[in-house]
């Protein structure tokens, strides 16, 4: 048994909807976790009392290889609820490894966790939260703020300065619609959609993703945004007039949601990606994950052709829109609000009325139909445009305008004509995502199909292996392999190109149509050194996205054709 993790948990999270602790513990191969639970909950439960704990809860999850063990405790001493489950824990596995008796006694070890509750310990905190529940106003509170309402609705103070509650104008109090977007893949594109059909309605959208933190068309800060931190920058920027929050799968499970509750929460999809970290080790935990947007939202946006997703959608009591690329899926008749693909036409219907939002041709981003992925990310965003009672005419404005460009979209599906040749630069890092983006490809005219191809060193053999496949699909008549030197992430170099390269060789691409690259722009230039005029370059870029799309944009602003000489690296 070892301890993998103590921290802190801030908010509704994949256990339940408390804050607390938890803690994370490998287990051999073939423990039970049962007695050990118990261990735990006979240690926890008296010191709880003893520090003046006696109503919180311990509840726990265990999963392959392991059991993550929560306390619940109130929100002013979270670090402090870290040390009483530390403990809980220690005492436990003495005990359940015979280890004696431990050299701090149950007296002295009470009488230390009581003194880091009250050193941590916060009142203030603690009646201003309870004042914001009873003007029906959301509280957000972190290690250096707090804060009541949402957006333009908020007020935020430094966490050891807070006012009494009597001296907060509650008047002016009121929380902004939150959306919430989870998934695999579309995450910041359905995110970025959305933003925009907000901002046609005449709205000041603020949002975050693993782009950064945005209001209206402003970049507060760039940098991966998309858990709690993030969201709270968000929340408290006094500009926001709708909250569009991508949430990650990560700090959910870290930390738990930022926020206690929303207007609408969608999945996008959900597919494997990060199986093994954090006690998730297959789709249908990864599902539940997902599904920890439910504890806050009012709505649900739930893709209806997933089916590890569905049916957990259809169990969870709360009202779903579903939207899907097949207008036969029995949901959408069943729902109240329900957005599909009809030909060529995103339809959606709500208050018993069917219409029509836009036809493809006039929805730049999913490239006339060919990338049916972002057709899904479209609806995703219709879906949660409707929940926000967001006009229909604002809806089509909204996807009329955002182009996937490097631009209004960096690094998805971003569209350059070079001379004839058309490159396609993506983020797709999972076999789900890769397999979408080559099913784009495919389905535009080319003479010749490159795809750029690399992996993170994080990933098993097996999921190394099934990006492959996943290439292999779309049958390229180029494959180059990069290497990802600053992402080797305890691997060797020429590892990961390797187990690439022998998945695509097993699946019958020919040696000569494979070649190796030792960095991502190094493959790009080859890329385009080998195309011609009709070809198409598929360049899924990773660590060098930022050079890739300046190399793009100068060949484009230069006129540059094939065959001809690209400018020095």
């Amino acid at each position: 048994m070892e301890v993998r993790d103590s921290r802190r948990l801030t908010g509704p999270n994949i256990l339940w909807n408390r804050p607390g602790a938890v803690l994370d513990v490998a287990l051999d191969l073939g423990t039970h976790a049962g007695p050990i639970v118990a261990g735990w909950e006979d240690a926890a439960r008296p010191m709880l009392v003893a520090v003046g704990w006696g109503k919180e809860k311990l509840t726990s999850r265990t999963f392959r290889g392991g059991v993550s063990l929560a306390l619940s405790a109130p929100v002013d001493a979270l670090y402090a609820a870290t040390e009483v489950n530390e403990w809980a824990w220690e005492a436990a596995s003495q005990k359940l490894t015979g280890g004696g008796e431990p050299e701090e006694s149950f007296e002295a070890a009470a009488e230390r966790l009581r003194s880091a509750i009250s050193e941590e310990s916060n009142p203030p905190l603690l009646n201003l939260a309870a004042a914001a529940g009873r003007h029906g106003v959301t509280f957000l509170s972190d290690d250096e703020s707090a804060s009541v309402g949402l957006g333009a609705g908020s007020q935020s103070w430094p966490v050891r300065e807070l006012p009494e509650p009597e001296e907060v104008e509650w008047q002016e109090v009121f929380d902004v619609p939150v959306a919430l977007v989870t998934g695999t893949n579309g995450k910041t594109t359905s995110v970025r959609l959305l933003s925009a059909i907000v901002q046609a309605a005449g709205k000041r959208p603020g949002f975050c993703s693993t782009e950064g933190v945005f209001v209206g068309s402003e970049l507060v800060e760039a940098g991966d945004f998309a858990g709690p931190g993030g969201a709270r920058r968000v929340l408290r920027d006094r500009r926001v007039e709708v909250a569009v929050l991508e949430t990650a799968r990560g700090g959910m499970l870290r930390r738990g949601l930022a926020v206690p509750r929303a207007e609408v929460a969608a999945i996008t999809n959900v597919a494997e990606d990060h199986l093994g970290e954090w006690g998730i080790y297959d789709l249908d935990e990864l599902a539940e994950t997902k599904m920890v947007v439910s504890r806050a939202a009012r709505r649900l946006v739930i893709h209806a052709d997933d089916a590890v997703l569905a049916p957990k959608a259809k169990a969870c009591g709360l009202p779903v829109t579903w939207f899907s690329l097949d207008p036969e899926r029995p949901e959408l008749a069943q729902a109240d609000i329900a957005c599909w693909l009809a030909g060529s036409e995103l339809l959606l219907r709500r208050a018993g009325t069917t219409r029509t939002v836009a036809d493809l041709a006039d929805v730049p981003m999913t490239l006339g139909g060919a990338a049916r992925h972002n057709v899904a990310n479209a609806l995703t965003a219709v879906g949660m445009a409707a929940a926000l009672e967001i006009p229909l005419e604002a809806m089509r404005r909204g996807l009329a305008s955002f182009i996937s460009s490097a631009e209004q979209n960096p690094g998805r599906l971003n569209r350059f004509e070079l001379g004839g040749v058309t490159v396609l630069v993506d983020f797709a890092h999972n076999p789900h995502g890769m397999a979408a983006l080559v099913g784009t490809a495919a389905a535009l005219p080319a003479r010749r199909r490159l795809v750029l191809l690399g992996q993170a060193g994080d990933r098993d053999d097996a999921a190394i292996r099934a990006l492959a496949r996943a290439v292999w699909s779309g049958k390229p008549d180029r494959v180059i392999v990069k290497e990802l030197t600053s992402d080797l992430r305890g691997r060797q170099a020429g590892e990961v190109p390797r187990l690439l390269a022998e998945e695509l060789q097993r699946l019958g691409a020919p040696a000569e149509s494979l070649s190796f690259a030792a960095s991502e722009l190094e493959a790009v230039r080859e890329a385009l050194l080998w195309a011609r005029e009709g070809d198409l370059l598929l360049l899924v870029s990773h660590v060098a996205r930022s050079e890739v799309l300046a190399l793009l944009q100068t060949l484009a602003a230069e006129g540059w054709t094939p065959e001809r000489p690209l400018p020095p690296p």
